[in-house]
């Protein structure tokens, strides 16, 4: 199969951050025709001035709708893209020059219906930016990117960096109406049709992630509310991994309370564990700043995290609630 590449790419709100994407598919290294497809999620300040100086460069359609959300808009996006084969994107990525041509060559080689990418933090990024994507992407706090090239069928690609056949897309109906959590329900389902996913190393992309500590945790707390939700709707995911960061965070309120009665033991875990994490940190980042940083992205992710998804684990499991209705801004209604 000839692939036809068609990128999807919902903002909202983010015309800078367009601005610096589709500069970067400018600069792509590649001889491959493919279309962007830019979708305004009902913005109040918009791209279409920014879209519109690229059109002489680069072969772009762009949509303007009433908002519905980023999983609603990438389904509005992938209706109306020409190709057979869509990468979705965040707004706020930059490719790197070989994006596409690593992408073209893994499929070439080893065709899958679903890939992922990985993330980097480019040279030009903020401290705080740097920190962050350091604690959401190092092996010793997620274990790295999850998965790996020969991590058929166990890896879950998110929506920052994802590709889907155009024949998946249509037989899994898209991005279901959760919000965040929508991009490994997608992977389960179409696991469930038959489809196989990957993660394609080698795609990575720079990916800014949020830029102060409020939206972070805002954004990691939601990631752990959504969790038990997803377990729900798909059991046979369930993970005692998903326990961790909850049992860290406790783990660390409580070594603080026995070390106050003289039980240090506990406490000095964390403290090596911390340690640790700040050399691998220098190491990785080489800035002495950044590796501060990072320990405190570490505690704001697995607070963040950690209680996110106890407190939906309560009340899913224990109160007996409905998602929908107990955690209502984490649902979209479609409108595509």
């Amino acid at each position: 199969m000839q692939l036809q590449f068609s990128f999807i790419i919902p903002v909202y709100n983010r015309p800078d951050e367009i601005q610096e994407l589709l500069q970067s598919f400018v600069e792509l290294k590649t001889t491959t025709n493919f279309e962007i497809v830019i979708v305004e999620d009902g913005s109040t300040i918009t791209s279409k001035e920014v879209v519109d100086a690229f059109k002489s460069k680069l072969t772009i359609s762009y949509f303007f709708k009433e908002n519905s959300g980023p999983g609603d808009s990438r389904n509005y996006g992938m209706q109306r893209a020409k190709g057979n084969y869509f990468i979705i994107l965040d707004s706020d990525c930059i490719l790197p020059q070989n994006y596409l041509n690593d992408v073209e060559n893994a499929l070439n080689a080893d065709y899958v219906d679903c890939f992922g990418g990985p993330d980097a933090a480019h040279e030009s990024f903020s401290n705080l930016q740097k920190a962050i994507n350091f604690s959401m992407t190092s092996f010793i706090t997620t274990g790295g990117i999850r998965g790996s090239k020969k991590s058929i069928n166990t890896f879950q690609p998110r929506s920052f960096n994802m590709g889907i056949s155009k024949e998946a897309f249509e037989a899994s109906k898209g991005f279901g109406y959760i919000h965040p959590g929508e991009d490994p329900d997608l992977s389960i389902r179409l696991w469930n049709l038959g489809y196989k996913t990957a993660l394609i190393p080698e795609a990575f992309v720079f990916h800014k992630r949020r830029i102060s500590w409020s939206k972070f945790y805002t954004q990691v707390h939601k990631f752990g509310l959504v969790r038990p939700i997803l377990n729900t709707w798909h059991p046979s995911t369930k993970k005692i991994t998903y326990w961790f960061p909850t049992l860290f965070s406790l783990g660390l309120v409580f070594s603080i309370l026995l070390y106050l009665l003289q039980f240090k033991i506990f406490l000095f875990i964390y403290i090596l564990y911390f340690i640790i994490a700040f050399l691998v940190a220098m190491v990785s980042t080489k800035n002495l700043l950044v590796s501060i940083l990072a320990i405190v992205a570490i505690f704001v992710q697995f607070f963040g995290y950690g209680m996110g998804f106890l407190t939906s684990t309560f009340a899913l499991e224990v109160l007996n609630k409905e998602p929908e209705d107990y955690f209502p801004n984490l649902f979209f209604k479609p409108k595509c």
